[in-house]
This record gives structure tokens, sequence and C-alpha cells, in this order.
């Protein structure tokens, strides 16, 4: 008896994600068919897994792709069109317990055109306003740091001195208080 492996899903436009969490897997095969059908087979440990499913539209199998690493395997399955799909599984209802949705690659249709990677490059900073009452130029900033650097250093010094002289005036009020009562000692 076969088990099923975990399978993480996302999708683009134009392509689906499938991430097959399987460790240290062997004797990996895979079947794509055009009508969209999704076979998976592997041995991890002697214990076989399998997984047949039928994807909700037709699939392109000669563009699709696959990256059988250490730690899963990942599929980049190229849709026939490109549409969003309603669901993974042709078959509605509640999907099996082991497929799961990959929230590190799923991104919302209306998010998909925006730009995700964030590119500071082409940006002037001097216009905006980041605070402080001057503009200070790269030399004069390099020497506020270097002088902070130096200023956080004699902090530790002096924080370190003090906690001993703390120590002593500690140790002299004992002593005072003992010469004053001998009595009681």
């Amino acid at each position: 008896m076969s088990r099923h492996p975990t399978i993480k899903w996302a999708q683009r436009s134009d392509k689906i994600f499938l991430t097959v969490d399987l460790p240290d897997a062997n004797d990996v095969k895979l079947k794509l068919e055009p009508q969209g059908r999704f076979v998976f087979s592997a041995t991890k440990g002697g214990i076989p897994y399998e997984v047949d499913i039928e994807l909700y539209d037709k699939i392109n199998a000669e563009e699709s792709k696959v990256n059988n690493g250490v730690r899963n395997i990942v599929y980049v399955i190229k849709k026939t069109e490109s549409k969003w799909w309603n669901r993974l599984l042709k078959q509605e209802g509640k999907p099996p317990v082991f497929l799961k949705v990959d929230w590190d690659k799923w991104v919302d249709e209306d998010d998909e055109t925006e730009k995700t990677d964030m590119d500071f490059n082409d940006m002037d900073f001097s216009n905006l306003n980041l605070g402080g009452d001057h503009e200070l130029d790269m030399d004069e900033q390099e020497g506020i740091e270097e002088e902070e650097e130096e200023n956080k250093g004699d902090g530790i010094r002096k924080s370190k001195d003090e906690s001993e002289n703390k120590g002593d005036e500690i140790r002299k009020s004992k002593d005072e208080s003992v010469a004053a009562n001998p009595e009681e000692v």
C-alpha cells in the first residue's frame, strides 16, 4: 500500500507550482498528460509514495519543468491558456488532506502584475525628508558613525568604572556603620 506525500501548490496566470515535500526521495517518476493528469511516484526508505490527480484544466507538458532537490521536488507546470484557475483540481469539493496551499509562492491574481521585487536603484533619496535639520554629505556621515562607535566603547568602559565605584561606596558605607556602632557587632 502506498502513501501520499504532502504537495503544496500555488499558481500564476500562466503556470502552476507543485512542490512535493518528500526529502531523500528515490526512484522519482512523473507523468504529465496534456489533459491535466498529474501522476507522481517515488520511494523513501523502502516505502512507496504515489499521487494521481486531475488538474483543473489542460497543461503544456513539453514546456513544464522539474527541479529535483534534496528536500523536495518542485514542478513548474505550464498552462495551455494564460488564465487563473478557480481551484487546482478538476473535481469539486474539499481537496485531499495531502494537498496544501504554498503560501511562500502564492500571489493573488490582482497582485500578479505588480512588481514583487523592491528595487531602489533608481530612487533618489535626497529629496525625501528623512529627519535631521541639515543635509550631511557622505564624509560627514562617516565621521559621525565612527564617533558613535568610539563613544559606544567609552560608554561600556564608563559603566564598568561606575559599577566598580558603586561597589567601593557600598563597602565604605558598611564599614562606616560598623565603626559608628562597634557594640552591635
